[in-house]
This record gives C-alpha cells, sequence and structure tokens, in this order.
C-alpha cells in the first residue's frame, strides 16, 4: 500500500532514515529553493533502488510523450529556425529554470530536450493516429513504470502529491542519479544522503505483517 498520509514539503530533515522519520522541515524564506534542496525534497520519496530504475525508464518516456503531444500546432516564422510549437514554449520554459537551478545540469537537460524535440517533430509530422498514438502511448506506459515503482517498491506516494514542482524536478533528478554511478559530484550526493539516507532495498510491507 503507498503511504498517503506523510507529507514531506519543504527541505527534509531526517532524525531516521530506515523509519522515515521526516520532520522538522524548513521551507526557507528564498524566493526558489536551490538545487540541493529540490534534489533532496524528490529523492526522500525515492530511496528504493528499484523504484528509480522504473523512473530512469518511465521519466524520459513521459517527457518525450509531452514533447509529442506539444509538438502540435506549429506556426512558422520567417525569423526562427524552426517552427514554434507549444513544446518549444514549454522546454524552453524549464531548460531556463534548470539554468538557473544548475549551469552544468542544464546544459545537459538541454541537449536531452532538443533530442526530444528534433523526434517530436518528426512524429508530429506524421497522420494523426500516428502523432497521437506515440504520444498518448509513451505517456501511458511511462506513468504505468511510475506508479508500478511507487506501489510495489517505494510503497510511498509520488513528490507531485505534495509539492507539484516535483513533475519539474523528476528529469533532472534521474539524470542526477545516473552521474552520481559516474562518480559525479559526490558532495552533493553526500549532502542528500546526509539528509534523506542512502538508497536501499524496501522490505515488503506485506511479508514483514505475515512474518509477525
Amino acid at each position: 500500500m503507498l503511504d498517503w498520509s506523510a507529507e514531506i514539503v519543504g527541505y527534509p530533515k531526517v532524525s531516521d532514515p530506515l523509519e522515515r522519520d521526516y520532520d522538522g522541515f524548513d521551507s526557507g524564506t528564498a524566493p526558489m529553493r536551490t538545487l540541493t534542496q529540490q534534489l533532496t525534497q524528490y529523492a526522500a520519496y525515492h530511496r528504493d533502488r528499484r523504484n528509480i530504475v522504473t523512473h530512469f525508464i518511465g521519466i524520459p518516456m513521459i517527457v518525450l510523450a509531452l514533447a509529442v503531444l506539444s509538438s502540435r500546432p506549429a506556426w512558422v516564422f520567417s525569423a526562427l529556425p524552426v517552427p514554434l510549437s507549444p513544446a518549444w514554449v514549454l522546454f524552453v520554459g524549464a531548460i531556463l529554470y534548470y539554468l538557473v537551478l544548475d549551469v552544468p545540469l542544464g546544459l545537459m537537460m538541454a541537449i536531452f530536450s532538443v533530442l526530444c524535440l528534433i523526434c517530436a517533430r518528426w512524429l508530429a509530422a506524421q497522420s494523426t493516429l500516428t502523432w497521437l498514438a506515440s504520444g498518448i502511448g509513451l505517456f501511458v506506459v511511462g506513468w504505468v513504470f511510475q506508479f508500478v515503482g511507487h506501489m510495489a517498491y517505494e510503497h510511498r506516494k509520488p513528490a507531485f502529491v505534495d509539492d507539484v514542482i516535483g513533475l519539474l524536478i523528476g528529469p533532472l533528478f534521474v539524470l542526477a542519479e545516473a552521474l552520481f554511478g559516474f562518480g559525479w559530484r559526490p558532495a552533493l550526493r553526500e549532502a542528500i544522503e546526509a539528509e534523506v539516507g542512502p538508497t536501499r532495498i524496501n522490505p515488503d510491507p506485506a511479508a514483514a505483517h505475515h512474518g509477525r
């Protein structure tokens, strides 16, 4: 079962990561949270390694789906090198936010976003059936991976339930987690784990209940 009652808002201060005892939150007075704060808050909902793996699959699919579905309609302007669509507005806005949080991560997200937009533009140029089937299919399957990870492994609600900004931080979290595996920015990883604990394999609540 998912734990829908435990609310995690602001910058988590974890007194016991294994018990997931999140208390003493400090939402801060700054106009925008830092990269460390955003990743830490998102990570508090994603400590099971299997759940993180499902996000490695699901989140890129959802991002690509959004690019595909928002690539129509498109308008041609002589001053622009590519047709302008809602996808470009959406992705440029997200990239600017990522760059404000962290320039290197923002640039890497920009590269990934451009690849998604190129693929999306090609799919949007196909028949309406192909465009909708690919976009909706990617979106639905991506979210299936997300919810399987949270229900089967994390046993905790998704981050966006408590804070909608989690929808924007998710792709950044997946990228950071992948880079952590290559030894990137160990200090940032240590700062996150100091608050929410290291990744782990959560026990099955049903098995634990029957074992009592």
